[in-house]
């Protein structure tokens, strides 16, 4: 006589636990699109990162700073790339390090591959380490200055020119420069209509 009353009661219980599941579900939803502001934020607090749009060079002064820059052959720095990423994509460097010269010019490229097939939208946030190397690399060249917009299972190449000051401190021989790339405007790429197929990229072997 009572199991009627039990079974409402347990689907009563049941409803209340896909209430509470689905709170949990929009909420993480909504933080996943709050990460970007709120990274930049805490940036911009605690300086851990130098945000792109800090350390964009306008171009002709870029070029300027390049020509009237003399080259330090008598000195060596390496110059290693990092990558990370949030989001659906495949994001690293082509090559895991390099050997430069104090005022010369320089790129390393980046590879991005959209591993949907939707559209999205992408933003790099640069960092630098030691913290303190990061006013002497001057980037002429980077797609981190803006927001890049890829297809669906879309591969491209971003160059990154840039040249290290000679009046880069002597106890700096290394410097790591890092990229973070999120994944941005996730509600625009929902609504995007799916084209083409995956491309399969092979992993840089260096």
């Amino acid at each position: 006589m009572n199991e009627p009353l039990n079974t409402q009661e347990r689907k009563s219980d049941n409803s209340r636990m896909m209430g509470k599941l689905l709170m949990v579900a929009i909420l993480m939803f909504g933080f996943g699109f709050a990460l970007v502001p709120f990274y930049e934020k805490i940036c911009e607090v605690t300086g851990i990162n130098v945000l792109a749009r800090k350390d964009k060079l306008n171009y002709a002064e870029a070029r300027e700073f390049a020509k009237n820059t003399q080259v330090d052959t008598s000195r060596s720095i390496t110059i290693e790339f990092d990558a990370n990423v949030q989001g659906a994509m495949v994001f690293k460097p082509k090559v895991a390090h390099m050997k430069v010269h104090p005022g010369e010019l320089a790129t390393v490229t980046y590879e991005v591959v959209n591993a949907t097939n939707h559209q999205l939208v992408g933003q790099a946030i640069p960092s630098y380490a030691p913290r303190h190397s990061a006013s002497h690399f001057k980037k002429l060249e980077c797609f981190c200055f803006q927001q890049q917009e890829l297809k669906g299972s879309e591969r491209r190449e971003f160059p990154v020119v840039f040249v290290i000051d000679p009046k880069l401190p002597s106890d700096i021989a290394t410097i790591t420069l890092s990229y973070t790339f999120f994944e941005v405007g996730g509600l625009k790429a929902a609504q995007a209509v799916p084209t083409g197929s995956l491309q399969i990229v092979p992993r840089a072997g260096g």
